[in-house]
């Protein structure tokens, strides 16, 4: 694991495979491990794959007062100068997703191709307010019942069910990262509305059909905005990289090896 220092704050990420580099930014309250220690090794045979962890999870440290776009852009953009291999894809997941599009229209020449996995390019509607700000008062006061809430949001009914009582109790267990309640109070705060024409590089973004936590409406105003994109649905709810790896993996790799 390799660590370095930017924005006042500790980095930390793993690196995996040879190649072309391969960076992979997770969600709100799971760390890299959590989001893709599963797939990472179907993308090493032909990338070197970089899983940092960003503000208060894994090792990383999150910094004091408000937790802010820019300081997760920064901490991501640091990550791909300190592994020194030039421009890289860059896959996000969740938050990570409008992490990963921050980045790449605030720093272009690093990025090399974008796919963006559940994400959304504004915050704004009262739907998105309502469903964020009940997630937070639950992550403040039972992480329990946090859980609950967002697992009823981020996977689809028949999976859910599928998983039966055992499998959910396991997951329900499962604690967020320290500091989740900044991270979905930061997830209240987004705007990349002016962001997206910047992009350049070649996108490719992925929504679940039955993601109820970020609906798909959400999702295509980041294909409306970003120029050279193309947006793809998978039978899934918000979590697609739990729900549906095999097929999300093969279209990312199609994307990124084409």
């Amino acid at each position: 694991m390799a660590t370095f220092s930017v924005a006042e704050t500790s980095v930390n990420y793993t690196t995996t495979g040879t190649g072309p580099g391969l960076v992979l930014v997770h969600g709100t309250s799971i760390d890299a491990q959590a989001n893709f220690g599963h797939v990472i090794g179907r993308f090493a045979d032909q990338r070197l794959v970089i899983a940092p962890n960003y503000a208060g999870c894994g090792d990383s440290t999150i910094p004091e007062g408000d937790l802010t776009l820019d300081t997760l852009v920064e901490q991501i953009a640091g990550t791909i100068r300190h592994a020194g291999i030039g421009a890289v894809d860059l896959v996000g997941d969740s938050l990570g997703a409008v992490v990963a599009a921050a980045t790449a229209a605030t720093h272009p020449s690093l990025v090399r191709r974008l796919v963006l996995v559940s994400g959304w390019a504004d915050s704004g509607d009262a739907r998105h307010q309502m469903v964020f700000d009940t997630w937070a008062r639950l992550e403040g006061t039972d992480s329990e019942l946090s859980n609950r809430y967002v697992m009823s949001l981020a996977v689809k009914p028949a999976f859910l069910t599928a998983l039966g009582g055992d499998n959910i109790a396991a997951f329900l267990r499962q604690a967020a990262p320290p500091d989740t309640q900044r991270r979905i109070a930061l997830g209240q705060r987004i705007n990349l509305r002016d962001k997206l024409p910047n992009i350049s590089a070649p996108t490719l973004i992925v929504h679940g059909s039955h993601d109820y936590l970020i609906p798909a409406y959400q999702a295509q105003v980041l294909h409306q905005l970003i120029g050279n994109s193309r947006y793809d649905e998978i039978d899934s709810g918000h979590a697609v990289f739990l729900e549906a790896a095999d097929e999300l993996v093969a279209r990312i790799r199609d994307f990124l090896l084409d």
